[in-house]
């Protein structure tokens, strides 16, 4: 290699190391998932199509992120076309994402029900959820070779997913964390919260990363179904989820400059959805509509004050609810020592105080032989909650 070609490799990996350090750090990878397409609708009730309605809000959540310099934004679809639910999960992995958020509609044969939930990864044995998941799995009878592509999975019994080794286990925590940063948002424009659940999700199965499966509401449910096709309720709901995973991007990747909160006022131009049905477009151009400024919101109280030492120390969320209980054991399954924050318009339950992480883990493990499966570890510094990561360096 002579001199002048010398020179100018290293000068450009000088150049490429500095840009990273000067830039910051890798930018946080999103993978959007837009719920069914094709000949996969979905569920369908009073002319509503779920497909339909998932890929707009996907797309614009994406619009959305993409304003942030700091994410990279990757679609496992964003046309009406169909994807094999291993694909979908292979999408994100291949994109080697940070988080995998999979969007769809909810639905129900009792048209009186609404709300919106968000559900991770888990082998409930809750009938309710097993339904939801059994619906959502049912796809992959639409894929060729299903029976031999996913080892014999049977999608109208959820629960013989039990039996396979459920992969990525270390993303739960993660997966909860995003999840009800999700349900929070929907909360703050007064959503109704259907909570944070766990179900067998084939789709989520396959991802190895934190990844949640969103069901936005219920277009069985009228009113709430009307407000889904809508655009207006259409870019609510694509606000709180862009917000949501902002939040989360800050406190488990890092914080930078463009991690400015959406406001309701700024108005994202869709894309036109065609249905390759019936070849027409779904989703009109829509009229920007300016909201009235949000009042600052009013928080609960809250019963007893967090950490005030200067030396980092953990705790053990238990549960998050809209409702305050009292403190004492009989409330939470014979645990003492609960401690209890306000975030929103959620009140977040917490067992123990460490500043050991070893002794934090001891107390999770006892958190869960209680029934709180899905509780997980966080941190405090000075009273203010900060993320596991950043404690666990000071």
């Amino acid at each position: 290699m002579n001199n002048t070609k010398y020179c100018t490799y290293f000068c450009t990996a000088i150049f490429f190391l500095a840009s990273n350090s000067i830039f910051g750090q890798a930018k946080f990878k999103v993978t959007l998932d837009a719920g069914h397409g094709d000949h996969d609708y979905g569920a369908v009730y009073h002319g509503h199509i779920e497909k339909n309605i998932a890929l707009a809000v996907v797309l614009k959540v994406g619009k959305l992120l993409e304003k942030n310099a700091s994410i990279d934004v990757f679609y496992t679809r964003k046309t009406d076309q169909f994807i094999d639910l291993v694909e979908r999960a292979n999408i994100a992995n291949r994109a080697d994402a940070n988080i995998f958020v999979s969007i769809h509609c909810n639905a129900n044969p009792n048209n009186a029900a609404d709300g919106c939930e968000t559900y991770v990864m888990g082998l409930s044995k809750n009938a309710s959820n097993l339904e939801a998941a059994k619906r959502e799995n049912s796809v992959i009878t639409l894929e060729k070779d299903y029976k031999q592509k996913y080892e014999g999975f049977d999608p109208k019994s959820p629960e013989s997913m039990i039996g396979l080794t459920m992969m990525g286990e270390e993303y739960l925590n993660n997966s909860i964390a995003l999840a009800g940063k999700v349900q929070e948002q929907f909360m703050k424009v007064g959503k109704k919260s259907r909570g944070v659940k766990q179900a067998p999700y084939m789709v989520l199965h396959k991802a190895y990363m934190p990844r949640i499966l969103i069901e936005m509401g219920f277009i069985s449910n009228q009113t709430e179904g009307s407000k889904l096709d809508s655009e207006d309720g259409q870019q609510e709901i694509a606000e709180s989820i862009a917000n949501a995973i902002i939040s989360y991007k800050k406190e488990y990747f890092g914080a930078s400059d463009s991690d400015a909160i959406i406001k309701p006022s700024q108005k994202v131009v869709p894309a036109k959805v065609i249905d390759s049905a019936i070849k027409k477009p779904l989703v009109k151009t829509p009229t920007v509509i300016k909201k009235p400024e949000a009042k600052p919101e009013t928080k609960p109280e809250v019963k007893k004050e967090v950490v005030s030492s200067v030396e980092a120390s953990f705790k053990v969320q238990l549960s998050a609810s809209g409702k305050k209980l009292e403190l004492v054991p009989s409330n939470f399954n014979g645990l003492n020592t609960i401690s209890i924050i306000s975030e929103g318009n959620l009140y977040k339950y917490m067992y123990g105080e460490t500043t050991n992480y070893d002794q934090a883990k001891r107390l999770l493990v006892e958190a869960k032989s209680k029934g709180y499966n899905s509780a997980f570890i966080i941190a405090f510094k000075n009273g203010k909650k900060v993320s596991v990561q950043d404690a666990l360096k000071q």
